[in-house]
């Protein structure tokens, strides 16, 4: 008899915070006494776990915006996941966590690129495995995934076909075509349910082995592999204190005999036999956290008590990023040498992460020397085209009312994007852009309404009332 494995995934992400307009994290009082919820997320939770050295016992992804947060915000917590990763620990994520099924190609395509170098310059390794943001998958997203080389992901069992005699506790593989395939690790649903959603289940790590795992064994001759995937803020912050429950499950305070291995996850796949893995067809456009498919970000949904305002909301971004994208083409046409604005795209993030300085990124990508002018734009249009791809991170859409946070750091992003291209271009974003969010109704007004206090929340320049509906106000040229 071969003894079944236990991995415990942790998805690692916060919503981004940062303010566009300032680059610096605004104060939060709702987080007090912490300065925001960053910081006191991880004094809850990331520090920690990182302490307790859970980080070096469970599988993870980190989010790469928590991730460049953590750099600086908090050492510690960000030590014990570069240590933790020890080669083979750390899944990559792609940057802004938007849901892939719902964007471009293109947008599609950077976005991981972005994540994997992120992961890549902070773990010194390329990933192996990636987690998609809110595990959404359809077959382009996993064949964007094998084109970078990327060999397994994690999805929940209803994201496959299979039934209920889906046997979770055995890697499977998804036919991409082209004689490709990804290998998936389907968590399982009632013992990450139980320990995300019943406390009492986490209260005594030794009972929740004899009472909820042992009987899992019981029938395992073959040694599977039995994958609990949680948010890892469940860990001390949604549940305190349980990083020791972790600890106990499969960390340094474990007893000596357990009754399952704890390796670690790409080990674990690298000893299940791959070609003989079954063969299983992809639900498209599924995720783990909506059982009704992908609708939780794209309008009403039964998930929410009222979700009217996505879609209007999700049309007024397309229609934004759509104009940026054709200014990014436009004003990179008129720059010497003609750089691709998508290759260029793709390089930036190292801007965004410090890996590189901007003026090394624009002298690589114009003729040198570089005149000041034609620098200014190739800065502005990729800065721009970062805070377009930021303002689809999934949270904005997530909760019932889009009178939230989450939903006001996207509504940011989208005016700052819109506004760096304005005075680049006299393209009149912001103002369209604005007409329709007037389509979005929240609990306290229409989307504009929104954007002006999303906008004053944080100090933002030309956030009052006036300056939103007259662009000329801030000094910008208005257009008819």
């Amino acid at each position: 008899m071969t003894r079944p494995t236990l991995i415990v995934h942790g998805h690692f992400y916060q919503p981004p915070r940062l303010d566009p307009f300032t680059g610096t994290m605004p104060a939060d009082p709702t987080a007090a006494p912490a300065h925001d919820w960053n910081e006191r997320i991880s004094a809850d939770c990331y520090r920690p776990n990182a302490e307790l050295g859970n980080l070096g016992a469970i599988s993870w992804d980190l989010g790469p915006t928590l991730a460049g947060w953590l750099d600086q915000g908090d050492p510690v917590a960000y030590r014990g996941f570069t240590e933790g990763d020890a080669g083979a620990n750390g899944m990559a994520q792609p940057f802004h966590h938007p849901i892939l099924p719902l964007a471009g190609l293109a947008d599609r395509r950077t976005e991981i690129r972005w994540g994997l170098r992120d992961f890549e310059l902070r773990f010194g390794r390329r990933a192996t495995g990636v987690w998609l943001p809110e595990t959404a998958a359809d077959l382009m997203t996993l064949r964007l995934l094998a084109d970078e080389e990327i060999r397994y992901t994690i999805l929940a069992p209803w994201q496959v076909d299979g039934g209920p005699e889906l046997d979770t506790r055995r890697p499977v593989r998804i036919d991409l075509g082209d004689g490709r395939s990804m290998i998936a690790l389907l968590y399982d649903a009632g013992l990450s349910t139980a320990v995300s959603f019943d406390p009492a289940a986490t209260v005594d790590a030794d009972a929740f082995v004899r009472e909820r795992l042992l009987p899992w064994f019981v029938d395992d001759q073959a040694g599977g592999i039995v994958v609990i995937a949680t948010d890892g803020e469940l860990y001390g912050h949604h549940q305190p204190f349980r990083e020791h429950f972790l600890a106990r499950l499969v960390g340094v305070t474990a007893p000596d005999e357990l009754p399952y291995d704890t390796s670690r996850l790409a080990d674990a796949i690298d000893r299940a036999a791959v070609d003989g893995l079954p063969i299983v067809a992809l639900r498209e456009r599924t995720s783990w956290s909506c059982h009704h498919g992908i609708a939780r970000w794209t309008g009403p949904c039964p998930c929410v008590a009222d979700g009217g305002w996505k879609a209007p909301l999700r049309v007024a971004f397309d229609r934004l990023a759509a104009g940026i994208d054709t200014a990014t083409e436009h004003l990179a046409g008129s720059l010497p040498g003609t750089p691709d604005p998508w290759t260029a795209r793709d390089e930036y993030v190292d801007v965004v992460i410090g890996a590189t300085t901007v003026d090394a990124f624009v002298a690589e990508h114009l003729d040198a020397p570089p005149d000041p002018a034609d620098a200014r734009i190739l800065r502005d249009v990729m800065d721009a085209q970062r805070w377009r791809l930021a303002m689809f991170a999934s949270c904005g859409w997530f909760w019932e009312i889009p009178d939230r946070v989450e939903t006001a750091s996207a509504l940011r992003a989208a005016v700052h994007a819109a506004r760096l291209i304005d005075a680049l271009a006299d393209t009149g974003l912001e103002r369209r852009l604005l007409d329709d969010l007037t389509l979005v109704q929240g609990a306290t007004g229409d989307g504009r309404e929104l954007a002006r206090s999303a906008l004053e929340s944080v100090g933002a320049p030309g956030s009052g009332r006036d300056a939103l509906e007259n662009p000329s106000a801030r000094g910008l040229r208005a257009t008819g």
